[in-house]
């Protein structure tokens, strides 16, 4: 048993927990009434845990309630769950990952219920994926595609998972109404008459519960540095599973009294922003304060990340963002801003850029990974990128919608920087080399075709190789053709010509025409295939 458990006066604990005030009430009522909603029925509970002060506040209460408890009350699970987008601050991880060791072993030696689950997100939809192997530009406050990849999702598909297993969840937060009033509000609206809980407003059958929903943050910071102490033998800082949180208020300090990232749970949680602990990728504010007062105060070697993080928010700069973007989006299409409304239609709408070149990626990834091979030799055991997301980032290349990777460049950069060579399938490399690749860029610029055009088409058709029906093959060819290929210089001249209407019309009758005839060949294709197996 912990020290909190053993090494106490009763007499002294009872009269503390009626005594020191938390928002008004003494300690003892908090923690009777976690007891009784945990008590009051059979669902188990999953506990929202950032690692941060709300946070380890929530889970303080929980330990203390479970350990008032008889051990045959303690009937169901406690599920702790932190969501690591992969992207985290390198000194933040680290105290997460160890405080979920250090309440796993103390709720085995104290004999309850809690289990400790670390949540990432799903390759494919990782930071770097998305933003070196999509392309994606770094996240904006109107374009924030990372919290839901990385964020929501992990966390969610955990909480479905146990409501697929339970029925039903609650699901205990640390939200305070004196730090996210917007959350507040979402979470008031949402309450259930004469109950302290909330029903999600996302999730079917999980429901919330927010113990210090009225504390603030004098409340937080007394019970954990040790309020609920009752005993000499007990440290100032000590937790009740028997670890210091001094670091944790240290950290804090270090970084100018910043706030830890929420655990996301939904889009009502509040953006990270300037004033949390997040993504050391993260983009959407001008400046990472936190980061920042973190090497002010002695963390001095991740200066290296906060530059490179400094260099992707420039590439959102409006003067930057035709340097390192490609004029067409992902689909092959160029896209302009809609007219505005009261806004003649002729007048010149603005050009919204793609996902950043596939050039401009190959060297950020190089630049990333030498990054982590230097702070690993200086004795940082960091990992920046993971090997499935190099992979995974390969594929991307690979299949690029406007610039296919036919070149097979990742594992070229990786050996440059790490002198060795990964174990990559040769199976997934691509048909077709540089050579052909120069090959094509030749015979596009004899015939004035675009040579991107060519190597999508040509994969398309190795894609239908061997199958025994080519059943939308047409419709296939028909969608890539209809894509914006060439310079931009040349799609606006070609659009240019359409700017009337008639003749937009009589374009668009063109392709309608062109797509009646394609869907016939379709058809006829269809059933000499039917007639063969008859």
């Amino acid at each position: 048993m912990s020290n909190l458990v053993n090494n106490y006066d009763l007499d002294d604990y009872e009269e503390f927990i009626n005594k020191e005030l938390f928002a008004g009430k003494p300690l003892a009522e908090y923690v009777a009434e976690v007891q009784r909603i945990y008590c009051s029925d059979s669902r188990p509970w999953v506990i929202g845990f950032s690692g941060g002060k709300d946070s380890t506040v929530i889970m303080t209460l929980v330990y203390l309630a479970l350990l008032g408890l008889k051990p045959e009350e303690r009937k169901k699970q406690v599920f702790v769950v932190s969501s690591d987008t992969l992207v985290e601050t390198p000194v933040v991880v680290d105290m997460i990952t160890g405080t979920l060791k250090q309440i796993a072993d103390g709720a085995r030696r104290d004999e309850l219920p809690i289990t400790t689950h670390l949540v990432t997100p799903e390759t494919k939809d990782t930071f770097w994926v998305s933003l070196l192997g999509k392309g994606y530009p770094a996240p904006t406050r109107q374009f924030r595609w990372c919290t839901e990849r990385i964020k929501i999702d992990p966390v969610s598909l955990f909480i479905q998972q146990k409501v697929a297993q339970f029925d039903e969840v609650i699901l205990v937060l640390g939200s305070r109404s004196a730090e996210s009033a917007s959350r507040a509000q979402v979470i008031a609206k949402h309450k259930m008459d004469g109950s302290r809980l909330a029903r999600h407003t996302t999730l079917a059958n999980a429901f919330i519960y927010t113990p210090i929903d009225t504390w603030g943050v004098n409340d937080v910071w007394a019970l954990l540095r040790g309020a609920y102490k009752y005993s000499d033998f007990v440290d100032e800082w000590e937790s009740p599973w028997g670890t210091s949180n001094l670091p944790l208020w240290t950290l804090y300090m270090h970084s100018s009294n910043q706030g830890e990232c929420p655990l996301v749970i939904d889009d009502s949680t509040p953006s990270c922003g300037n004033s949390r602990f997040g993504c050391w990728t993260c983009t959407v504010v001008t400046k990472d304060k936190a980061m920042e007062g973190l090497i002010e105060n002695g963390e001095e070697w991740m200066l290296p990340l906060l530059q490179y993080r400094d260099f992707l928010a420039s590439t959102g700069d409006p003067e930057k963002k035709s340097t390192f973007r490609n004029f067409k989006r992902r689909d092959g299409r160029v896209i302009y801003q809609n007219a505005k409304e009261g806004e003649a239609l002729e007048t010149e709408r603005k050009h919204i850029p793609g996902p950043y070149w596939l050039k401009y990626r190959k060297k950020w990834l190089e630049e990333l990974l030498t990054i982590e091979k230097q702070l690993n030799e200086k004795g940082h055991e960091i990992t920046l990128i993971t090997e499935p997301e190099l992979h995974e980032i390969r594929q991307e290349w690979f299949n690029d919608p406007n610039e296919p990777d036919w070149e097979d460049s990742l594992p070229a950069i990786y050996r440059r920087v790490y002198g060795r060579r990964l174990s990559w399938s040769h199976n997934d490399r691509p048909k077709f080399d540089a050579d052909d690749s120069k090959l094509l860029e030749q015979l596009g610029d004899e015939f004035d075709i675009a040579p991107e055009m060519i190597k999508k088409l040509i994969e398309l058709e190795l894609s239908m190789e061997g199958l025994s029906r080519r059943s939308g093959v047409f419709n296939k060819i028909g969608t890539l053709l209809k894509q914006d290929w060439g310079s931009l210089e040349e799609i606006e001249a070609r659009k240019s010509h359409l700017q009337a209407k008639h003749e937009y019309d009589l374009h668009q009758q063109e392709i309608s025409e062109y797509e009646v005839e394609i869907s016939k060949i379709d058809a006829l294709l269809q059933k000499e295939k039917q007639d063969e197996l008859v």
